[in-house]
């Protein structure tokens, strides 16, 4: 897998926004929409809707002990998420779209570039270290953004090439909620994500 913060590098191009017409109605939401009113894990920054048979893993990273990703599991698929900062009126998701694609294409991964559930997205098929040596996986990469934020989703496992497992990740995906807050940050931030209370996630190394 690529590094989680593949792509996140600042350009000074201004992107319009990328996220599907009826975000705000159907997700994920912002935590001001009424959408996000509903039982949730918190997460800080995130908050996600239980449901039976989901599995929780939170990515921390390495030295500091932060959390820098959530990832769900659901029916042997996964999907891994990070919220970032973003600007009020400018998207990130088209500009972090293309240099994800160019990241996994130098690493010797292939890319396609398609439309999708949630607009544009890549289809890819990237390096994954494997014992002494490497394979190779195919993985979807999704993003939203939303009021002030930006949602990036990495799909794996049957969900990244199969129409009905996909379905289920995506309503996963849709449910959740970003919690923006007030606090001033530079966009491409991400945003805090702590440790649920009284635990309910497991918890990983992250290399990022």
């Amino acid at each position: 897998m690529t590094d989680i913060s593949a792509g996140l590098a600042a350009d000074d191009f201004e992107y319009p926004k990328s996220a599907p017409s009826d975000r705000a109605d159907n997700g994920p939401f912002d935590d001001q929409e009424s959408g996000s009113v509903k039982p949730a894990i918190d997460l800080g920054s995130l908050r996600v809707e239980p449901r039976r048979g989901l599995q929780m893993r939170l990515e921390v990273e390495k030295g500091s002990s932060r959390v820098v990703a959530v990832t769900l599991e659901f029916q042997g698929s996964t999907i891994q998420v990070q919220p970032f900062a973003a600007p009020r009126s400018s998207g990130l998701w088209l500009g972090i779209r293309d240099q994800i694609s160019s990241q996994v294409t130098k690493q010797g991964g292939e890319v396609t570039p398609r439309d999708g559930a949630f607009g544009p997205e890549l289809l890819a098929t990237v390096p994954v270290q494997s014992g002494e040596g490497y394979s190779k996986r195919t993985v979807r990469f999704i993003g939203v953004d939303g009021p002030r934020w930006f949602l990036r989703g990495v799909i794996g496992g049957p969900a990244a090439v199969e129409s009905e497992a996909a379905e289920a990740i995506h309503e996963i995906f849709r449910s959740i909620v970003v919690v923006r807050g007030v606090t001033p940050m530079p966009p491409r931030e991400l945003l805090p994500l702590k440790v649920p209370q009284g635990g309910g996630a497991d918890q990983a190394p992250s290399e990022a």
